[in-house]
């Protein structure tokens, strides 16, 4: 009788984890995706069930209710919810929950879109290759709710929809994704406290894997092209726009990506709703780290939005990630800022554990984790963003939410005033085969402006066809954790070697740290001294 009993016990014990583990729950929680002035679209997973409500409104009491539809995800009873909130009002708060069948979520908030005219400023976080690291399994989530949380409720106060925009997220998202468990596991339960009030707009990154999880679990801008939806799109909040692109093989060289950015880019030109341009993609056009992840392709689009911001006069950035590290760049001819956004989980590339190279381009290279804040100024009459490094150190040293590194951007443009030529001048003999050139002091109308990089260049022809020197430097340039422009203070350069017995023809001109060049100095001459071996 007794070992009937205990037979029943277990029996009874067995179905009733079954039970338990079969009683639906919420796999996924609540997170925002495609906001618009007027809409947004509300997507979570549960384990079981069709049934996908959204209850909202613009207090805790919510009062409306909005359906949609419930799609398989995995070889099993998964679902995944997508709803879309129309007729909502710019610019206001609202509060929501779902439901699906006796499963319901919190109460969570989110804020919609204001128009360009608005002119509301907005902030905007970039972050990127989140993918799990077994060494460090839990820092994207330090960097999600110790970094980012932590540091909005620090710096701005209240509520987090009133202080963030949107995330942006240019690839890596998880180490596998054809690997199901780790979209939930590594990407959405670290981050559920940001994206249940923030929406969340990533772009492909090759740790995805081209994954029918991935779109599955977003529901991006419908407005690329239509065969490759999804792929590549734009989103506009405010007066900026977002171009999320694909730089994975197989896609990168796609001729139908280039000729939709290329219209985008078109239409861009002449909306004078949008001043700024924000275009995120994975891989690096070029990469001080780790010279091996660098892509070409990548180059084609960077030379795209140059000659987009200098034919309009709208300021670009092409935020990337890849290389697990911070750097931030900017092209020389034109108001473009390079910034690798990484790394927000991914285990770091560390200084000299791969092949790397010191780029003109870049100013700043940290090997750090952490995240990178953008603020934009909506004011229509002088609008300007400003981005921040926020870090959080690495192996090595902890930095608390630290500010590493910053620039600010304006719509309009303020030049410095050109600089003056000091020596050598009319057609002055020198004697020395490197010649020093010498130029006056940096000035700006723009207060609190500084000489941030200067462009020299020597010429054997007054046009500067036939250049002798063409030297660019900023005023720092921190490469492998040290300062090479330390002491420079741009106003003097040293030529390459030159010919004896040659005239040459010189000028330089004065950037300042918002990228606004002055016009070129006059055109000095000199001679070099005849050789008389």
């Amino acid at each position: 009788m007794r070992k009937i009993n205990l037979l029943f016990v277990y029996i009874f014990l067995g179905l009733g984890t079954v039970m338990a583990q079969s009683k639906p729950q919420i796999l996924v929680q609540p997170y925002l995706q495609d906001a618009e002035p007027n809409s947004i679209t509300i997507m979570w997973e549960t384990s079981s069930g069709e049934e996908s409500i959204v209850e909202y409104g613009t207090s805790p009491r919510l009062g409306k209710k909005a359906e949609g539809n419930a799609e398989g995800i995995n070889f099993s009873d998964t679902r995944v919810h997508t709803v879309k909130l129309k007729g909502l009002e710019r610019f206001t708060e609202y509060y929501y929950r779902v439901k699906t069948g006796k499963l319901t979520s919190d109460i969570f908030q989110f804020k919609t879109p204001p128009f360009a005219n608005d002119e509301e400023s907005f902030n905007i976080v970039a972050m990127s290759d989140m993918q799990y690291d077994s060494q460090h399994p839990n820092k994207f989530s330090e960097v999600v709710n110790q970094g980012v949380l932590q540091y909005l409720q620090k710096e701005y106060g209240g509520k987090l929809p009133d202080n963030l925009a949107m995330v942006m997220i240019p690839g890596d998202l998880v180490q596998s994704g054809s690997q199901y468990y780790q979209w939930k596991e590594h990407f959405f339960d670290p981050a559920q406290k940001l994206f249940a009030q923030v929406p969340v707009y990533p772009v492909l990154g090759n740790h995805e894997r081209n994954s029918v999880f991935y779109f599955k679990y977003f529901s991006l801008p419908e407005n690329g092209t239509p065969a490759y939806a999804e792929h590549w799109w734009y989103k506009d909040y405010g007066n900026t726009r977002i171009i999320g692109l694909n730089s994975n093989e197989g896609y990168r060289n796609l001729r139908e990506q280039y000729e939709w950015l290329a219209k985008v880019l078109a239409e861009t030109e002449t909306d004078d709703n949008i001043d700024f341009v924000f275009a995120q993609l994975h891989h690096p056009h070029k990469s001080e780290l780790w010279i091996p992840g660098e892509d070409e392709s990548t180059g084609k689009v960077v030379e795209m939005l140059e000659a987009f911001s200098t034919k309009t006069g709208k300021p670009s950035v092409h935020f990337f990630g890849h290389t697990h590290a911070y750097s931030r760049g900017q092209s020389r001819d034109h108001k473009h800022l390079w910034v690798n956004v990484a790394t927000a989980g991914g285990a770091i590339d560390n200084w000299g554990e791969f092949e790397g190279r010191d780029y003109d381009e870049f100013t700043v290279s940290q090997d750090e984790y952490g995240f990178v804040m953008v603020e934009v100024d909506g004011n229509r009459s002088d609008p300007k963003f400003t981005i921040k490094r926020i870090s959080r150190g690495n192996e090595g040293k902890f930095r608390d939410n630290e500010l590493r590194d910053s620039i600010t951007i304006w719509r309009l443009e303020k030049k410095p005033e050109a600089p003056k030529i000091i020596s050598p001048t009319n057609n002055e003999l020198v004697e020395e085969e490197f010649t020093l050139l010498k130029a006056g002091e940096f000035s700006s109308p723009l207060s609190g402006a500084f000489l941030a990089a200067a462009h020299w260049q020597v010429s054997e022809t007054k046009d500067f066809e036939k250049l002798a020197l063409d030297s660019w430097k900023q005023y720092e340039n921190w490469y492998y954790e040290e300062d090479r422009q330390k002491n420079d203070d741009l106003t003097d350069e040293k030529t390459k070697r030159l010919k004896p017995a040659t005239t040459y023809y010189w000028r330089v001109r004065y950037r300042d740290q918002n990228l606004n060049w002055s016009d070129w100095s006059e055109t000095a001459s000199f001679k070099t001294k005849r050789n008389e071996k």
